[in-house]
């Protein structure tokens, strides 16, 4: 028996509860992990609420999609991986089949990645949701290059922060926006070119006077709602507003119509149903994360850790948005 985070209806914080739980051994093509340390993510806030992109099958649900540890069992037909080798379990699955909010989990194989060395277990569970996500979309989908310019919305998340990281290492101007100016001081230190308040400043005249009015080749928004109209205003001709979140949770208008058609691509955008799915692209992006990794390009940002017990609290933090970066949630054993 295990403690495993488990909830028995859709809610709130509230409703998470830590419960013993039988963990079994791995079957065909599976790993068990013993759980150090788990990354926190907006996705499991829906999905306990009941507003993720798929609903929960069964109660009592689990949780969670990405994590380090070490690895206790080796499931029949799995190769390249041994008891005790320091591993991170990638955002690859759905959580209606596993979930790592635990002391130790099953997994599948193909969602685990050796631990680069050097990198710890907080930061390991920190990196791969983020990394995955900015570079999915903007290098491996968009094709952003060198002299690329992308304005990032809700910047000072995980994603934000990792996507500023992934513009600048492939020679791209990130252009990060922010609500108040709390936050500007942390986004310019973690490399953003420019920071937009949208509480104060205008972001069509910013963005348009930062790329002497060319417009930015990317936007890359978690936010969706009404405001994409005005983003939509400062994509580049033949540019792309990716939507990877809906946090305004309103409906979201497609501004093409009512700014005149212009060569405007606008589509959303999820890390599990494009790139981990997909092999071919799991292997290019893992890869080019590691590689950032190893040269220092990237650094995991961690705003701040909780204990398993303390599970509630964690999704109460991040539901209030004042963190920069990530959340971890660490296990002892």
């Amino acid at each position: 028996m295990v403690k495993t985070v488990r909830f028995h209806e859709y809610g709130g914080p509230e409703v998470l509860r830590l419960e013993d739980v039988e963990v079994g051994e791995p079957g065909p093509g599976e790993l068990l992990i013993r759980v150090d340390a788990i990354g926190v993510n907006r996705a499991e806030a829906l999905f306990r609420g009941g507003d993720y992109i798929e609903p929960v099958k069964e109660f009592p649900a689990r949780l969670g999609a990405e994590a380090a540890g070490v690895i206790e069992a080796v499931g029949p037909r799995v190769t390249g991986f041994e008891i005790g080798q320091p591993v991170s379990v990638l955002p690859a699955f759905s959580m209606n089949d596993y979930g790592v909010y635990a002391e130790r989990a099953i997994v599948p194989a193909a969602a685990v990645v050796h631990r680069p060395e050097g990198l710890g277990a907080v930061e390991g569970a920190a990196v791969w949701m983020p990394y995955l996500t900015a570079y999915g979309a903007l290098v491996d989908v968009g094709g952003m290059r060198a002299g690329d310019t992308v304005v990032l919305t809700a910047a000072s998340s995980s994603v934000g922060l990792a996507a500023i990281q992934v513009a600048r290492r492939v020679g791209a101007v990130p252009i990060a926006t922010t609500r108040t100016g709390a936050k500007k001081d942390a986004l310019l230190e973690a490399g953003a070119a420019e920071v937009i308040v949208t509480d104060e400043d205008d972001v069509v005249e910013r963005v348009l006077a930062s790329t002497g009015g060319r417009g930015a080749e990317f936007v890359f928004d978690a936010v969706a709602g009404p405001g994409v109209v005005d983003l939509a205003k400062v994509v580049a001709p033949g540019g792309t507003l990716f939507l990877y979140g809906a946090l305004s949770g309103e409906p979201t208008p497609y501004p093409g119509f009512d700014l005149g058609m212009p060569a405007l691509n606008m589509r959303t955008y999820t890390v599990v149903r494009e790139t981990t799915a997909d092999s071919q692209r799991l292997r290019r992006a893992t890869a080019f994360v590691t590689s950032g990794l190893r040269s220092g390009a990237f650094r995991p940002v961690v705003d701040r850790t909780f204990g398993l017990d303390e599970i509630v609290e964690a999704h109460r933090y991040m539901e209030a948005g004042a963190q920069v970066g990530k959340i971890v949630v660490t296990v002892d054993h």
